[in-house]
């Protein structure tokens, strides 16, 4: 699939979708007014088992967002999914962000908010319910949602960790 890009010149399209997540502007007071900058939280991955964020930070929106875009693909990191769901539930927390992940038949879809849904969909993650308590600063949920899915272990991965073969009940 070949995309065109804005920035002048045909590029190949990359395998990650990206998400920009929240926008932050910071307003700094010097002597001739106010100095803005402005923060980016950018969420990519593949829709297929791996994903990542990046904080972009910038006087410019667009080039917050293209740094945030980088540092989202350098680091991504898969994700143990099971039928598009995931294996088993989770709680994960980050600051004062807490996020609670429960696996979900076909057909639930995505039932999640705000930063949480982006970092589940662009996972590849079909079928989950979400809950977010404590804090909804979407730095933090996002940073909890991801080590939730960090956290995640394959029914085969567990059983390795305790030292029990497939065979064994």
């Amino acid at each position: 699939m070949e995309r065109r890009s804005d920035r002048g010149g045909d590029r190949p399209a990359s395998e990650y979708e990206e998400r920009v997540v929240f926008v932050n502007r910071c307003a700094k007071v010097v002597k001739g007014g106010r100095r803005f900058s402005f923060s980016a939280l950018i969420v990519a991955g593949n829709r297929n088992g791996k994903v990542g964020y990046g904080i972009g930070k910038a006087n410019e929106v667009a080039d917050a967002i293209r740094k945030g875009t980088e540092a989202a693909r350098r680091n991504v990191m898969p994700v143990t999914l099971y039928q598009h769901t995931i294996p088993h539930e989770i709680q994960a927390r980050h600051s004062g962000a807490q996020v609670l992940l429960r696996p979900a038949s076909d057909g639930t879809g995505v039932i999640a908010g705000g930063a949480c849904r982006a970092v589940l969909e662009l996972a590849g993650v079909r079928n989950v319910l979400a809950k977010s308590l404590g804090s909804n600063n979407a730095n933090n949920v996002t940073l909890a949602t991801v080590k939730a899915l960090e956290g995640l272990r394959s029914r085969d991965e567990t059983l390795a960790l305790r030292g029990i073969s497939v065979g064994e009940s």
